[in-house]
């Protein structure tokens, strides 16, 4: 059975051995939050509180919050994301270690980076399952194709491939697998002499921080590597724009949580006119629009403390969702846009744009924290739970109250 939230910190507090009291005062809340939680009276919080309680646990963001950390589906044929860890953690690559003999023989050059490519459209797609099944052997694959053939391409590729596992480790809940993964993917860039490629890896190694709840830390690294690609606006070519775009893009999250929405608008104008120039950009395994910077604007609306859900929606008016090139990406927006008309009072709609969102993506749902909260919060609120609201918190796995 599944815990609830407030199961869990009742839990480790006891470990730690602290009263409600102690962990209040260590989290900077009030002990009443503690309180209501730990006896079921409330059964989500906001996420600067969450950090909060986990700092002064001195836990993990995501094992508090029991994030997700399984795909649907097994595999057969040595995938998965036990296999994905061991591609990432391969301890043949580490010093001082001696390789055995069974090393991979190198994939026809070509059709890898064939794979590489459909995989990325996997990602982007919420195909996480099947992703899982093939990304370790991309990841293998792509080890012994640099140890035969060691050119500039082949470690851009690879540089690729691990950016893919950074990603979906973390969507799973696997944040240190992550952070490996992005370790290998930043020495990979270096090996291609690739300024832009070692770039992206600073913004998804943001991202990966972000979801640690090391929010100062992802702000710092993704303003410092903008300053360092800082692009002419007149002379660079569209990619070093997208590239410099999302490192903006990836600082002004962590801002918005840290209170700072005066920094995180600067952040997002700046890409916006970075997006206005490059126009549309498919590049080092993501893309950068004007839309994409724009859903941005939603998502910051409603971080940190003090959420301003009527300036989300304001900032949704200028949003094409058919424009969105990426599904997972619409998807996220939406979820944003769901959170926003639930906190401005519009339950009905808000659940109208939940099971949209399941509808199309229902794999990558199932990892999102933002869903879980938003249908706890309507479950706890609402004094008419309808079926499709009860029916949506069964399959999301967020447990029904008595």
């Amino acid at each position: 059975m599944n815990t609830s939230l407030g199961d869990r910190i009742s839990g480790l507090r006891e470990f730690r051995d602290l009263t409600q009291e102690q962990l209040a005062d260590r989290a900077g809340v009030h002990v009443d939050t503690i309180r209501k939680l730990e006896q079921g009276q409330r059964h989500s919080a906001r996420l600067t509180t969450l950090r909060a309680l986990a700092r002064a646990l001195d836990v993990q963001l995501e094992r508090l919050v029991g994030q997700v950390t399984v795909t649907r589906q097994l595999t057969d044929d040595g995938g998965g994301l036990i296999a994905l860890r061991d591609a990432i953690q391969d301890i043949n690559t580490l010093p001082g270690v001696l390789a055995g003999d069974n090393l991979e023989d190198p994939p026809a050059e070509d059709a890898w980076v064939d794979d590489i490519r459909d995989a990325t459209s996997k990602y982007w797609h919420g195909y996480y399952s099947e992703l899982a099944g093939t990304l370790p052997l991309l990841l293998r694959d792509g080890r012994a194709a640099v140890r035969e053939s060691p050119t500039e391409r082949v470690w851009r590729q690879l540089a690729l491939v691990y950016q893919l596992a950074a990603c979906l480790a973390t969507q799973a809940g696997h944040p240190d697998w992550a952070y490996t993964a992005v370790e290998k993917q930043l020495a990979a860039a270096a090996r291609a002499s690739d300024p832009l490629m070692e770039a992206m890896a600073v913004s998804t190694l943001s991202w990966v921080l972000l979801r640690q709840g090391r929010w100062e830390q992802a702000q710092d690294i993704a303003v410092r590597k903008a300053e360092s690609v800082e692009p002419s606006f007149l002379k660079s070519p569209p990619a070093q724009l997208a590239v410099y775009g999302n490192l903006l893009m990836a600082a002004a999250t962590p801002a918005a949580r840290r209170n700072n929405h005066d920094d995180a608008q600067q952040f997002l104008s700046a890409a916006e006119a970075a997006a206005v120039r490059s126009g549309k950009v498919s590049a080092y395994g993501t893309a950068f629009s004007v839309v994409d910077v724009r859903t941005q604007k939603v998502n910051i609306s409603l971080a940190g403390s003090e959420p301003r859900p009527g300036a989300a929606l304001g900032f949704a008016d200028d949003v094409n969702v058919g424009a969105i090139s990426r599904p997972v990406h619409s998807a996220a927006y939406r979820l944003d846009l769901a959170q926003a008309q639930y906190q401005t009072g519009d339950s009905d709609s808000a659940l109208t744009t939940l099971l949209e969102v399941e509808e199309d993506q229902p794999e990558w749902m199932r990892f999102q924290a933002l869903a879980t909260s938003t249908v706890r919060e309507m479950l706890e609120r609402e004094r008419r739970r309808s079926a499709p609201l009860r029916s949506l918190a069964a399959r999301l796995g967020v447990e029904p109250l008595c």
